[in-house]
């Protein structure tokens, strides 16, 4: 008889809090659960559990043969044991009332045994549990000296590392504490069966211990619900994600340019950008940018300072910050007045400052006190040589940055004292870094979160509550039948016709007025241009009956409907809009620049859909064509407000019409008359519909 679910009164808590914890699996020498009941004594961890068949205890935790024998009270049951005991081990938790599992066990479906993990999930959703895993590293909980996991731990700090990756995680934090930085809390979530990355960035964004989320991912599951969450933690926090396989070619059959180019990670990067997180590109740069947030500082504009006693690392930096989008300006005459009050005439005045070899602590000290009046952010570049202090620029440093909550942030490369100097600026919330380069990717994270986050404040778009009815039969939408359907949205096109003989075609042509444009209609030709299915500039009625015959050899052994007709438009710019259906982020918009070189030239961006108009203008002016489009060397501006309404009317196609999974305008002709749909492609499912 399977038993009513109980409901887990504790949450998340129940891992990062437990008043007790059972550890369950081999007892014996090197086996996991010895490893980590010995890192639970070592860290002072009260109340802990030893649970295998032959009750064997570890050290000072007694050992039971199950975990309702204990007779305690236990919030966290880490399970270590072989993946066909999981299910009874939790049965075992659920009888003893415990809420929270750590599953460490592999050989689920990360192993080919989905069914297993099924049961696994199964049997703790009966018993109340959540848990974490199966095939995961743990967790660390820094603040409360919970170490749950095999990975190295880290001092306490306040950056929190979600990962889906327990390797990746063991050496992200492996480098964090060779550089001297903190954790606040550590998870590996492995296969993510219950308890998710949503999951714990919910818990995190309210944990006051955590300034920064450090995100590792290798795939998403529904991406809609992990965007609705990364948006309420942007709002308090910043998010910064690094994700595997971003240059994967496993991309899903399309029939449309848009589907074509629209890769899941340029949608996944798209879906962190309007979510308001930033993206990393390497575990190091991964490190980098949440140490400059641990630091607790805010960058409140884009000029940067740099105090440097060599010039060529300050050169280096400055080149980096302007490929950025930092300003290095220079000082203006009151600040070099008042470098020049203290430092030598051979020093260097302007931004950056070189204080040259000579330059000693209090130069420094005062030389970034006088920048940060001027700038934003500050760098102070040390290389020493060997034989000399570097303790004495460090305090100088420290002394600069103790009045100010703009960041201040260094680089310390040589020294004999270095390591006390490093330790002193930790201590002090100074990042170090590597090299000025790193240290500039860093403050740019933190100026463009500032702007995304104001971003992430936007209203979502209303999508109507009630959508039409369902268009017709699936497949391939015709030319002609695409374009009425377009029109009815508010999406215009020039005034077109059809026809089905050559003799109609000369008809129709006459009626539109010559010259005009004839194009083969048939579902099984996508690139009209590349078969020879477009005539151009047909001038008369016998040109007309000719290209019809034309059109109709093109379509030989294949499904024809005719062609469809349009007068001759003087144009000089186009462009492509687009929907596709992600797998993990559903309906995508997307926009840039159209016509035959579409595809050659892909300049196009993406966003999950539907995008408002400020979004869908901020599409537009990021690709790298858009001063063609602001107009160059005489030519009008495109009307670039009346492309952002269109844009973001056709991204909202997908949630009124539910069976379209691929449709592209291409090309949207941008002509002193206006902005028409030259060309159009639908592609749909038969979509059921709930009548409630």
């Amino acid at each position: 008889m399977t038993r009513p679910r109980r409901e887990n009164p504790m949450g998340l808590d129940s891992f990062f809090k437990p008043q007790g914890i059972a550890v369950i699996g081999s007892a014996g020498e090197g086996k996991i659960a010895n490893v980590l009941l010995h890192r639970f004594i070592e860290k002072g961890v009260e109340n802990i559990y030893a649970v295998n068949p032959k009750g064997q205890g570890v050290g000072r935790a007694a050992g039971y043969t199950s975990v309702q024998a204990i007779g305690r009270r236990v919030d966290l049951a880490v399970i270590a044991s072989p993946a066909g005991s999981v299910v009874p081990v939790l049965e075992d938790c659920g009888s003893a009332g415990v809420p929270g599992a750590i599953i460490i066990s592999s050989g689920f479906s990360e192993a080919g045994n989905p069914r297993g993990e099924a049961e696994v999930k199964a049997a703790a959703r009966r018993e109340g549990i959540r848990f974490i895993g199966p095939n995961c590293a743990g967790l660390v909980n820094t603040h409360a000296n919970l170490a749950a996991t095999l990975e190295v731990c880290p001092e306490p700090g306040h950056i929190a590392l979600v990962s889906q990756s327990g390797a990746m995680g063991g050496l992200f934090m492996s480098m964090a504490a060779a550089q001297g930085a903190g954790i606040s809390k550590f998870v590996s979530y492995g296969n993510g069966a219950d308890v998710n990355a949503g999951d714990f960035l919910a818990y995190l964004r309210d944990d006051p211990e955590t300034e920064v989320i450090a995100l590792y991912l290798e795939s998403i599951r529904n991406g809609r619900e992990f965007m609705a969450v990364l948006k309420t933690v942007t709002a308090v926090k910043p998010v910064v994600v690094i994700k595997s396989g971003r240059t994967s070619t496993g991309q899903r059959a399309a029939l449309s340019h848009t589907g074509a180019m629209a890769g899941s990670d340029r949608i996944f990067a798209a879906a962190l950008d309007q979510c308001g997180a930033l993206r990393a590109e390497t575990l190091e740069e991964l490190l980098d940018i949440t140490k400059g947030f641990a630091a607790r500082r805010k960058m409140g504009g884009n000029s940067l300072g740099i105090v440097t006693n060599s010039g060529g690392p300050a050169v280096m930096a400055a080149d980096r910050a302007d490929e950025l989008g930092l300003l290095v300006s220079g000082a203006d005459e009151d600040l070099r007045t008042a470098l020049a009050s203290f430092l030598p005439p051979h020093a260097g005045i302007q931004n950056p400052v070189d204080l040259t070899v000579e330059g000693s602590g209090g130069d420094y000290e005062k030389a970034l006190k006088a920048l940060l009046h001027s700038y934003d952010a500050v760098i102070a570049l040390y290389v020493g040589t060997p034989y000399l202090k570097s303790l004495p620029v460090a305090e100088g440093i420290i002394a600069a940055a103790a009045k100010t909550e703009k960041p201040v942030f260094s680089v310390f490369d040589v020294g004999r004292d270095l390591g006390e100097s490093l330790d002193k600026l930790g201590a002090a919330d100074i990042p170090v870094y590597a090299s000025g380069e790193r240290a500039v990717t860093a403050l740019n994270a933190m100026r463009r979160y500032a702007s995304l986050r104001e971003k992430g404040r936007r209203k979502p778009v209303e999508v109507p509550a009630e959508t039409p009815e369902p268009r017709g039969e699936a497949g391939t939408v015709p030319e002609p039948e695409a374009m009425r359907f377009l029109n009815g949205q508010g999406i215009p096109s020039p005034p077109f016709l059809t026809a089905c003989s050559g003799e109609e075609a000369a008809e129709r042509a006459k009626e539109l007025g010559f010259p005009v444009v004839m194009k083969v209609v048939s579902p099984e030709i996508i690139h009209k241009s590349d078969a020879g299915g477009v005539v151009l500039n047909v001038r008369n009625a016998e040109e007309a009956a000719r290209a019809f015959n034309r059109l109709r050899e093109v379509a030989r052994g294949k499904t024809f409907h005719g062609v469809i007709i349009y007068p001759m438009l003087s144009f000089d710019r186009e462009i492509i809009l687009g929907i596709s259906r992600d797998p993990d982020f559903g309906p995508v918009a997307a926009f840039g620049m159209g016509g035959i070189y579409t595809e050659v030239f892909k300049d196009v961006v993406f966003r999950p859909a539907p995008v408002d108009v400020p979004e869908a203008l901020e599409m537009i002016r990021s690709i790298r064509s858009f001063p063609i489009l602001a107009g160059t060397r005489g030519k009008a501006a495109a009307g670039i407000e009346g492309l952002g309404e269109l844009l973001s009317k056709f991204s909202l196609l997908p949630f009124l019409y539910p069976e379209i999974i691929e449709a592209d305008i291409n090309p949207v002709a941008i002509s002193p008359k206006g902005i028409y749909a030259l060309d159009a492609r639908i592609v749909t499912v038969k979509e059921k519909r709930s009548k409630d």
